[in-house]
């Protein structure tokens, strides 16, 4: 059952769809996409730009220099403006199963290269699945980077799926997704449903289910920073659907040993303003803005998010451990949602 979910997939993203007008659904649609991004994105190819499915905007700040590996990376659009952020120093794999997309993403990384003004490649494609992206030749803790747009719902093992992504990030990488998550179980006759699972609905995962699936794998605290309810607008799709919520989420968790509540130390920290392109403030999460040079009293896996991975260079942490206040002062218990419509990340301080 699972291989014939997959075969749908491959057949629906390499012949059924054209271009991104043939998706029957606004589940992948994008918005929001930052200034910066949008003059690189519209210096790519034609052909890459039309055959992109990604429901959102995967790609977080301070990228230069990374190696960076995007999961699902269809006709290469995410791994070209990954290409260009990270620089000649840094590197971009993308892995997909379909032959028909990765054809397409192979055939402009010459001109992509040229036009980035670099001397060599910085950019792959590999045939893999993302249950098993040691078929596509990714070794343990040699990515500082996980991205995927809209691609890990499609998975048939979803358990495997997150476990290779840990797998391969380094300590302290960060796993960073644009995602479709459900505010329910996706019934398993819905599942079966080939239009519904290609237009990225019933692959969904319950958000509870989420955080409990990271929690098994021992990624104790996540971050959303951003959310939108999806509206479908496709009549006979919201028929067979019902009163199941779709959202599209993006998501930040990091390769750290973290704890499962919002812990006080005492600590404070201070964004410095030097991540590329954000000069005026830096966001974590939705509800953690750091505006430059102002101190904001933080729990204790805020501090390690900042501290412990490549954004330690752009923040100031001012105390340790050693001395615990007890539970920080959070508006919602984490892991829980503040209402029965809306998605949350497990961190609520």
């Amino acid at each position: 059952m699972e291989q014939q979910i997959q075969e749908q997939v491959q057949d629906y993203y390499g012949t059924q769809l054209a271009s991104s007008q043939d998706l029957k659904t606004n589940a992948c649609c994008t918005e929001d996409i930052p200034a910066a991004h949008k003059k690189i994105l519209a210096s790519l190819e034609s052909e890459v730009l039309e055959k992109y499915y990604g429901c959102g905007v995967c790609v977080p700040a301070a990228v230069e220099g990374c190696t960076v590996l995007d999961l699902g990376s269809g006709s290469g659009r995410d791994a070209f403006l990954l290409s260009k952020l990270v620089g000649e120093e840094g590197r971009v794999i993308g892995v997909d199963m379909t032959d028909e997309q990765l054809a397409v993403a192979r055939r402009h990384v010459q001109t992509h290269t040229e036009r980035f003004g670099y001397a060599q490649p910085n950019v792959e494609f590999r045939k893999g699945y993302i249950e098993d992206l040691g078929s596509a030749g990714i070794a343990d803790n040699s990515v500082d980077l996980v991205v995927s747009n809209c691609v890990l719902n499609l998975s048939t093992d979803k358990a495997a799926t997150y476990r290779e992504i840990f797998r391969v990030l380094k300590p302290g990488g960060e796993l960073y997704i644009s995602d479709v998550f459900a505010d329910r179980r996706v019934p398993e006759a819905l599942r079966q449903d080939p239009v519904l699972y290609g237009e990225c609905l019933s692959g969904a995962l319950y958000t509870e289910d989420f955080r409990r699936l990271l929690l098994n794998l021992g990624i104790r605290d996540y971050r959303l920073t951003e959310q939108r309810q999806l509206t479908i607008n496709n009549e006979e799709i919201e028929r067979k659907v019902g009163n199941i919520k779709f959202y599209s989420l993006t998501i930040r968790a990091f390769k750290l040993d973290l704890e499962d509540q919002c812990e006080d130390f005492g600590q404070v920290a201070t964004y410095l303003g030097s991540a590329p392109d954000e000069p005026h403030g830096f966001r974590l999460d939705d509800h953690h803005y750091f505006e430059t040079g102002r101190p904001v009293l933080v729990c204790g896996n805020t501090a390690d998010m900042l501290t412990r991975t490549r954004y330690g260079q752009y923040f100031r942490v001012d105390g340790n451990k050693e001395r615990h206040f007890g539970l920080f002062a959070c508006g919602a218990p984490a892991g829980s949602a503040t209402s029965s419509t809306e998605a949350v990340s497990s961190c609520g301080c």
